[in-house]
């Protein structure tokens, strides 16, 4: 018989990682999997300054410091994937492959991954100039290095574009290439893009084709989508940030609570309708996808996994007596 716990959450982002120190705290027999590094999408945050109560700080000091909390509370951890669930009936099942865990309620909190442009060369370059993030590989593209002085473009123009650019200006010039006239990230990043002199615009343009040498990326090709003109930009690295993508394939294609892009819908108390099942941070259905909301998500949870689980022991206790 595998080891029965109270709650299993599935990702170690922020959501999860809340949701640990609430379950925690709360006396719960908890576990946290994660099949990459705990802090999630944190790990590839360049600059963090809106997380009240840390004026500026970098995604990885702050995953360290979130990753190592629910354990004050005895919070278990482990490392592995998910390869399917059993979410109905009053005990759980996740099934990492290896080892089954059971549980008598589950927090999905595996949060999003970046989208692909879906463009030739895209995949042949990945790894070789072709980025989804700037903290990760930008340095890799630094002008003083021999060769790289033809500049990062940066395909995109919400928060993660405009923030990671601006980032990556610290290393080269950085042009940003926008489908629209005009860009969509928040007010303070878009003065910053835009009295920074290491960055320019290209507008309603995409990006056609990624070019490379063979070796490593040399440039993008690019579409004017208002006349159809194509050119060619020079570029030593393609950085990525055109939305995201939830991490759902391992939940059953005919789960109700999905939606038509695969995100999770829940209520308030991040219920998804099936009982003892919630879920927490960017993976669900929500407007505003940031740290803190992603954290307020998890405590949520949190707590409503352990009334979940309160209900279920006051029901066994009224069972026994009426027996």
């Amino acid at each position: 018989m595998s080891e029965l716990y109270d709650l299993v959450i599935i990702g170690g982002g922020p959501a999860g990682l809340a949701a640990g120190v609430y379950a925690g705290r709360a006396g719960l027999k908890t576990v946290i999997v994660e099949k990459g590094l705990f802090g999630g999408q944190m790990q590839n945050t360049g600059e963090v300054e809106n997380y009240p109560g840390i004026r500026q700080t970098t995604g990885p000091e702050l995953s360290e410091v979130m990753g190592a909390h629910p354990e004050d509370f005895g919070v278990e951890k482990k490392y592995g994937e998910v390869r399917a669930v059993q979410l109905e009936g009053p005990i759980k099942t996740v099934d990492l492959g290896k080892e089954q865990l059971q549980a008598r309620a589950i927090i999905i909190a595996t949060g999003a991954v970046p989208k692909k442009l879906g463009v030739k060369g895209e995949e042949e370059y990945s790894g070789r100039g072709v980025s989804y993030c700037a903290i990760c590989d930008g340095a890799f593209f630094n002008e003083k290095r021999p060769g790289m002085d033809k500049g990062i473009v940066v395909v995109g123009g919400g928060d993660s574009a405009v923030e990671e650019g601006v980032f990556l200006t610290r290393f080269n010039k950085v042009t940003l290439v926008h489908r629209r006239d005009k860009l969509r990230a928040q007010p303070i990043l878009q003065k910053r893009a835009f009295e920074n002199e290491r960055m320019s615009f290209v507008w309603n343009s995409v990006v056609e084709e990624i070019v490379g040498d063979g070796k490593l990326v040399t440039g993008v090709r690019i579409r004017n989508r208002e006349t159809g003109e194509e050119s060619f930009l020079p570029a030593n690295a393609v950085f990525i940030y055109i939305g995201n993508q939830p991490n759902t394939d391992f939940l059953p294609k005919d789960a109700p609570f999905l939606t038509e892009n695969g995100y999770i819908r829940t209520d308030e108390q991040m219920r998804t309708g099936i009982p003892g099942v919630f879920a927490a941070g960017d993976v669900r259905e929500k407007t505003l996808r940031q740290i803190i909301t992603a954290a307020a998500d998890g405590a949520i949870a949190a707590m409503e996994a352990y009334h979940y689980i309160e209900s279920l022991k006051e029901q066994a206790q009224e069972a026994q007596v009426q027996a």
